[in-house]
């Protein structure tokens, strides 16, 4: 009997000092520092501690629960704390953890660049579908963490696809996920990031350019009391506000993409749900571009403007 009792209190113990480096312990040990605050009740602290695990092992959410007994490398705690402490503070998981998904992507992001967004992902898909053959530069204004120009490069048809953006941060942000895509040779086409105010770095190279994608800034300054905390207190004011009716960014670049889009070329934009129909309204009042129109995102709202050059 002594022999059994003792086995039974090894096991226990091996089963003790297994969980202690493991998945479970390590969402356990996040759940409590997540839970210390006022910000989470004990279940969205758990909820919110299998996120970043998840997050920082690049799997899908339920990866945690399923995987509870999975041993945890020891550089993944320290990893793991500072993003929940983040969290923690109100900081977005995407920044607490240092990186988002986008379409097939996992990209590198922080405080320098805005979050890719799902409804962005949608503009990716109208690009693709009506870049029509002979479409072989593709610029992105205001590129940012390089999302959309790096799912173009990688999904599209183009030979080369061009980012732009006036914020030399959100371009080192782009040229590190482009870098470790190229590595992992990820891209179909020539990547090229570019400094400067929309499309102001390709007037030099008076490049044919095809296609003009930009999910540019478009909240009025007023509008920044209705934002949620996390964004407005932490995502890249530049990324985000753009004059005082939310309209100036997207009047330039409806000037400037009819200057630099060669005849049948594509300009699409994401824009304000709320202003959908007085940018289509600013791209029809210019006479150089057809078939104009308002889509819509996937939960029916007037997101994005397209139209062709003359």
């Amino acid at each position: 009997m002594r022999e059994v009792g003792r086995g039974t209190g090894d096991a226990g113990q091996r089963q003790t000092e297994t969980r202690a480096g493991s998945v479970a312990a390590l969402v356990d040990e996040l759940a409590t520092l997540l839970g210390d605050g006022a910000r989470f009740d004990a279940r969205e602290a758990l909820a919110e501690a299998r996120e970043i695990v998840a997050a920082l092992y690049d799997v899908p959410r339920f990866w945690p629960a399923a995987n509870a007994h999975v041993p945890v490398e020891s550089e993944m705690w320290p990893r793991a704390r500072a993003a929940a402490a983040k969290r923690a503070r109100g900081c977005p998981l995407a920044y607490a953890v240092g990186r988002a998904s986008f379409r097939h992507l996992t990209l590198d992001v922080d405080e320098r660049v805005l979050i890719p967004r799902p409804e962005t992902e949608l503009l990716v898909d109208l690009v693709i579908e009506r870049a029509g053959p002979g479409h072989e530069l593709a610029v992105d204004v205001g590129t940012g963490s390089g999302a959309i120009a790096l799912a173009l490069a990688s999904e599209g048809s183009f030979t080369e696809v061009v980012g732009t953006d006036l914020s030399l941060d959100a371009l080192a942000v782009a040229e590190a996920n482009a870098r470790l895509l190229r590595s992992r040779g990820a891209l179909r086409a020539r990547v090229v990031l570019a400094h400067g105010s929309l499309l102001a770095p390709l007037h030099a190279k008076r490049w044919k350019v095809h296609v003009v994608v930009s999910n540019p800034p478009y909240i009025a300054y007023d509008e920044a009391r209705d934002l949620p905390a996390d964004v407005r207190d932490w995502e890249p004011p530049v990324a985000l506000f753009s004059g005082s009716q939310g309209l100036d960014v997207s009047t330039r670049l409806v000037r400037e993409a009819a200057d630099a889009l060669v005849s049948g070329g594509l300009l699409a934009m994401e824009v304000d749900a709320r202003r959908a129909s007085l940018v289509a309204e600013l791209v029809a009042g210019d006479s150089r571009y057809r078939e104009v129109g308002v889509h819509l995102d996937l939960t029916g709202r007037e997101r994005f403007v397209l139209a062709h050059r003359r």
